[in-house]
């Protein structure tokens, strides 16, 4: 699909607060609002937007605790790798699972209560899935950047 620079305004705003209404984007962009209920159909239809989300406060609900996780497997089979990423879907506390190159295989973002709830979800859940090698574990200090904003 081919994205206007009316498109592209439309998806910043809608990337910054995707509950703002047909009539306040109109504004925004100087369209009526049917062009903009139109164009954000048009935009759904073809996958650019692929859903709609509420973002939530780590610290309101007490999982401000976040840690990257490296997980090493034993070996690069097919399987093993398939069956790694279904077992990973079922972590709740796993936000992200990304498969990777380099030293490790996948990073986890989890995040958790505190140090006790991930030595808990480490020793009751990650170290049960099998395959692993081998985890390294970092620790987030502080948030710097954090964004979904995309530019088109």
């Amino acid at each position: 699909m081919q994205l206007d620079e009316i498109d592209k305004k439309l998806l910043q705003f809608l990337q910054e607060d995707a509950k703002q209404t047909s009539k306040e984007l109109s504004h925004r962009l100087g369209l009526s609002v049917t062009a903009v209920y139109e164009r954000v159909r048009k935009l759904e239809n073809s996958g650019v937007i692929s859903r709609y989300v509420a973002l939530l406060n780590k610290q309101k609900i007490s999982k401000d605790f976040m840690v990257l996780c490296h997980v090493k497997l034993t070996q690069h089979k097919k399987e093993y790798i398939q069956q790694f990423e279904r077992e990973v879907m079922d972590l709740q506390e796993v936000t992200e699972c990304f498969h990777v190159s380099g030293d490790y295989d996948y990073i986890l973002k989890i995040c958790v209560r505190d140090m006790e709830d991930y030595r808990h979800f480490m020793l009751s859940k990650l170290t049960s899935l099998q395959h692993i090698a081998s985890t390294h574990s970092s620790f987030m200090i502080a948030e710097v950047k954090n964004t979904l904003t995309i530019l088109v």
